[in-house]
């Protein structure tokens, strides 16, 4: 079974799936083609329409079967909302996914990043890319309710008031939330000309927070417009375009590599001051505009010439540097050995030669754009660590991608009992750690244990 964070993605076997979030909330289902929009309300799946071609609800529980699937059908798309509608999902249960395939076989679990103020959660994805199917976890947290979502992926919710709450017309994704408006398909391209000025807007308000100033970056603004564009050629909100390319993917490509990265992406304001009114209406909203992570800033809108929404997106980050690596290193390192110790096991020594099998491990997974324990080439953990010259005597990995901080990353490991078991196995006495930037999901982090030869 696969302990899957944000991002994460694993490979899914021939057969029917169930799809189980237990505790107190409805699940709901969207069925889409590459274009990520339903061909119609049928291809909605909630407690008022429980069934559709291949896909069953029934008992809080859903059932796919992907041989069934409508023609064009390539994304299953799991969303779980309170089953109490006045319920935030901060105040319930932490949810868990729990995938099983045929005969009952456990496949994947999935325990998203705890949500605040969202409505809705979009837990997660089962695609199809190439002649593979594979199941990606999402966590992206919906403050517009179950009807902005919908509406987002095209389906027509008539506003009754009883099967689905309304929805609100300013759209935002950050990194911690996620709302939606559905848009059409045209898009005209914005220049990045406002970029200087809102600089100057936000230094304003870092400079009332005691934060220093960010700098107008022309990488960060070259990925934002591209961004901006693809969001508006596909008429929605997203942290990945319609082919295929994420934001990240667009910094990196421009020659852009970034220790700490935060993103809005916003469809709504009309001008780069309404945009940061938008900004200023939350604390999860607000925090990377005066965050002292991030150093530069890059900024860009395009427009969808049929409806006249604008996309933005701003892209706030600090580059990575040999200092700046060996400082996030050293805190995953002393965060791990801080678990140790309350263990009551002997912290870990760094092992540089393990650090190397590392960090080109997860500069690969970033540049490559795939998750696994297993290269594309085959090659396992303990093949990676032979390769660096590492002579220890046995090898365990841990990987994750999606998480912004080294505190982040080593708290989602020790929530996921597979690599809990690692960072605190009483054998383990080397550690190396691998960071890199990039990738569909933005982050990717290696931890190689090694055992004293």
């Amino acid at each position: 079974m696969s302990d899957l964070v944000p991002g994460g993605n694993v490979p899914l076997p021939d057969g029917t799936l169930t799809v189980d979030v237990p505790g107190p909330f409805d699940l709901s289902v969207l069925i889409t083609g590459d274009d990520g929009k339903v061909e119609g309300d049928g291809d909605f799946v909630f407690f008022n329409q429980p069934s559709a071609p291949g896909i069953r609800l029934h008992s809080g529980t859903v059932t796919v079967d992907r041989q069934r699937l409508r023609a064009g059908a390539s994304r299953v798309t799991v969303v779980i909302s309170p089953a109490d509608p006045g319920a935030p999902l901060g105040r319930l249960p932490a949810p868990t996914l729990h995938v099983t395939g045929p005969g009952g076989r456990r496949l994947a679990r999935f325990d998203p990043p705890r949500p605040t103020h969202e409505t809705v959660l979009l837990l997660a994805e089962i695609y199809r890319r190439g002649g593979t199917w594979k199941l990606r976890a999402l966590g992206q947290g919906c403050a517009d309710g179950l009807a902005g979502v919908a509406r987002d992926f095209g389906v027509d919710v008539a506003d009754d008031g009883t099967a689905l709450d309304a929805a609100q017309t300013l759209t935002a994704q950050t990194t911690t939330g996620l709302t939606h408006t559905a848009q059409t398909t045209t898009a005209q391209t914005g220049a990045g000309r406002h970029a200087d000025g809102f600089a100057s807007l936000v230094n304003a308000e870092r400079a009332r927070a005691g934060a220093p100033a960010v700098a107008t970056e022309p990488r960060l603004t070259a990925a934002a417009q591209a961004h901006a564009a693809a969001m508006a050629r596909q008429g929605r909100l997203g942290a990945e375009g319609p082919d295929g390319r994420s934001v990240f993917q667009h910094i990196t490509t421009r020659g852009y590599a970034y220790l700490s990265l935060a993103e809005h992406l916003v469809s709504g304001p009309r001008t780069p001051s309404e945009f940061l009114d938008y900004c200023l209406t939350g604390a999860e909203t607000r925090r990377p505009l005066v965050s002292p992570a991030f150093s530069d800033v890059g900024l860009a809108h395009a427009t969808d010439t049929r409806s006249g929404d604008i996309y933005w997106t701003a892209l706030w980050a600090r580059p990575l540097t040999t200092d700046g690596l060996a400082q996030a290193v050293s805190e995953v390192l002393s965060r791990t050995n801080a678990e140790r110790s309350a263990a009551r096991l002997p912290p870990l020594a760094h092992d540089p030669r393990l650090a190397a099998a590392a960090q080109a491990y997860s500069t690969d997974m970033a540049t490559r754009g795939f998750y696994s324990h297993t290269s594309p080439e085959g090659l396992e953990p303990w093949d990676r660590a032979r390769a660096a010259g590492c002579t220890h005597r046995g090898i365990g990995e841990n990987i994750a991608c999606g998480q912004r901080s080294p505190a982040e990353v080593v708290q989602g490991w020790m929530n996921s009992p597979g690599h809990r078991a690692n960072i605190l196995k009483a054998d383990f006495t080397h550690l190396g750690i691998g960071f890199a930037g990039g990738g569909p999901a933005g982050t990717y982090w290696t931890q190689l244990f090694g055992l004293s030869a």
